[in-house]
């Protein structure tokens, strides 16, 4: 199940409560140090070297849990106790190019800004530019709020944090510190009952067997048709990214309403999609399961009458639809007919949306989330981003924890709007329409980790190598 994302001091009611409750704290310790070890089995390869900085606190008895289960790593344990001697042995070990630092020196118990031989400790790991993985939050790092700086603080490329995610990890500024953050869950604390927050970190488990598997006896026809109304003159390769995107997730057909500037550049470029052209105001397939409107449609000359169509499909059509891009313009304000609204804005658009500055958006996206919810009569968002969040304006808000900085590019959004629009078109995938959302943000996010992993560099178009 998803993880609630708690306060610092919901985290620590939370241990209090477990401690209370006749949990072993030296137990918790090591299955932490265990979950902990598994992680970077996986992130690691054999032969490698791997420094551990532990700390007096719980974060460095974590990281020293580790070491009985990193097999086939060349690891080497670094204790410091904050005299200047430390700090000449942890720079002697950073020249000897480790290829991974893991950072457990301070955690939740600081109340102040490291000083004197630890500054020029975490100083130091910060200047050797290694990839550092921080556990549970970097060294020096506290949550946002009057009075804090983070004038001395590890920079992690990855914060594998304990238990469940901390409210201020998700605070604007925050990721240029913490990397990328992962959640490191089922410690051996008591279970948390789920309404401790509404926000919630996405993790693998929650789609354990799904999507669902098909029918031995599935034919195209029972497997649900998307449509795609997108690409416009200068902007056919988002249409042919969405389209791509549709295919990847396998419905039964998939059509791409073209503009006629576009029609054969597009239609040359697809193999598994029909291509119709139009003009004016396209009409849509009769037996359409799922309609995909807003890649690409940038261009003046489409005019005005299909804007108009467009507010009239999201009004009545009754099917689901996905709007992104700059058809979120044309959307009519309040309440939908009741089958599936998503729209999938990036910052940028949601502030255009909300009237409001970029900024404002970011420095509360689970409340830009709802207020454009709201505004679109409880539809539900993705609202794009560093940890995409997906809900309407009711329920539970789920961060996504896949997905990297490489995500930032054009054509990345539309390879998304034409996925969740392949997967919403199949009538198995209707029943949880939430979940499937949530469902088809992560793997297009888990398919930018496995590109990136595989190759130094890709474009959007490559998404669909790891999609299918």
């Amino acid at each position: 199940m998803s993880i609630p994302v708690l306060s610092s001091e919901a985290m620590r009611a939370w241990e209090a409560r477990s401690w209370a409750a006749g949990r072993d704290s030296c137990k918790v310790i090591a299955r932490v140090g265990a979950l902990l070890a598994s992680k970077l089995m996986a992130r690691t390869q054999p032969g490698e070297r791997v420094l551990l900085l532990a700390g007096k606190g719980h974060n460095g008895d974590d990281v020293r849990a580790m070491i009985p289960w990193l097999v086939d790593r060349r690891v080497e344990v670094f204790s410091p106790q904050g005299n200047q001697d430390d700090l000449l042995k942890l720079e002697a070990r950073l020249q000897t190019f480790p290829d991974w630092v893991v950072d457990g020196l301070f955690g939740l118990g600081l109340n102040r800004p490291p000083e004197g031989v630890w500054a020029e400790i975490i100083e130091a790991v910060n200047q050797s530019a290694l990839p550092v993985i921080a556990v549970d939050m970097p060294s020096g790092w506290r949550p946002p709020g009057p009075g804090i700086t983070h004038s001395c603080v590890i920079h992690a490329s990855e914060t594998w944090t304990v238990g469940a995610c901390k409210q201020g990890m998700l605070a604007p500024g925050q990721a240029a510190y913490l990397g990328r953050l992962s959640v490191i869950g089922h410690i051996g604390l008591l279970p948390l009952s789920g309404t401790e927050s509404d926000l919630h970190f996405v993790s693998a488990e929650d789609f354990d067997r799904f999507p669902p598997p098909r029918l031995a006896n599935a034919h195209k026809g029972s497997q649900g048709w998307c449509a795609l109304l997108a690409g416009s003159l200068g902007y056919h390769g988002a249409a042919v990214l969405a389209t791509r995107g549709a295919t990847c997730a396998q419905p039964g057909l998939v059509t791409l309403l073209a503009h006629e500037s576009i029609y054969r550049v597009v239609a040359a470029s697809l193999e598994a999609a029909m291509v119709q052209p139009w003009q004016q105001v396209p009409e849509l397939p009769g037996k359409l399961s799922c309609l995909v409107v807003g890649p690409g449609l940038a261009a003046s000359e489409l005019g005005d009458a299909w804007y108009a169509k467009v507010g009239q499909w999201w009004r009545d059509l009754p099917v689901p639809m996905i709007v992104d891009a700059s058809a979120l313009d044309y959307l009519p304000k309040g309440r939908v007919v009741d089958h599936p609204r998503v729209i999938t804005p990036h910052p940028g658009e949601a502030a255009r949306l909300l009237d409001c500055r970029i900024q404002d958006i970011e420095a509360d996206r689970p409340k830009a989330l709802r207020e454009l919810s709201a505004l679109f009569g409880g539809t539900m968002v993705v609202l794009k981003g560093c940890h995409s969040l997906v809900g309407s304006s009711e329920g539970i808000i789920t961060l996504n924890s896949t997905g990297n900085p490489y995500l930032a590019q054009g054509g990345a959004g539309d390879v998304l709007a034409g996925y969740l629009g392949g997967l919403l078109a199949q009538p198995a995938m209707q029943q949880d329409v939430l979940k499937t959302i949530r469902y088809g943000v992560w793997k297009h996010g888990l398919a930018a980790e496995a590109l990136q992993e595989k190759y130094k560099g890709w474009d959007p178009s490559m998404l669909r190598e790891f999609l299918a």
